[in-house]
């Protein structure tokens, strides 16, 4: 499925341009996050199904492998799914982490994101996370969104947008 038709079905996802919307979430250690709080630095706000699941597990490693890239750029990123802090927990140590994971167990974070989508498998219909991100600038505003992305190219097309970020700021 193509982005395009994609966003079609999900309907309602933040625009690049607009204010990020803000929140307060949980983090891995039951610490809260609120996302206004993190002004003055750019943030990769992505969205996950689940922790500790093969694609979801490649996506966070990559992003950890590559985390001086995030750093020289002066990002600083938010893992989102709506597992409990304390899997994230484990999942952040499994695998080393080094990144804010945060728990959105209601999924209004990822609702009002338009990342929280009708999945289909094997014919069974079910609701969770898309795998989005969003490029926040230093100003709260929404610079890039990327409404579908592979884990495998994530962090290439999301390290190509902070430069973009970084370059106009």
């Amino acid at each position: 499925m193509s982005a395009t038709s994609w966003l079609a079905t999900v309907g309602r996802v933040i625009a690049e341009g607009s204010e990020a919307p803000d929140f307060e979430l949980e983090d891995q250690d039951g610490h809260p996050v609120k996302l206004s709080e993190l002004r003055g630095s750019p943030v990769v706000l992505y969205f996950y199904p689940k922790a500790d699941t093969p694609g979801c597990t490649t996506q966070a490693c990559g992003i950890r492998d590559r985390s001086g890239e995030y750093e020289r750029l002066g990002a600083r990123v938010l893992g989102v799914s709506p597992d409990k802090p304390a899997k994230l927990r484990k999942f952040a140590d499994k695998y080393g982490l080094p990144f804010t994971l945060l728990a959105d167990t209601e999924h209004a974070v990822a609702d009002e994101y338009g990342a929280w989508v009708e999945k289909s498998m094997y014919g069974r219909k079910y609701w969770g996370n898309a795998r989005a991100t969003f490029v926040i600038d230093a100003d709260g505003k929404v610079a890039r969104v990327f409404p579908k992305v592979s884990p495998k190219t994530h962090d290439d097309v999301v390290l190509d947008a902070l430069a973009d970020v970084a370059a106009a700021a």
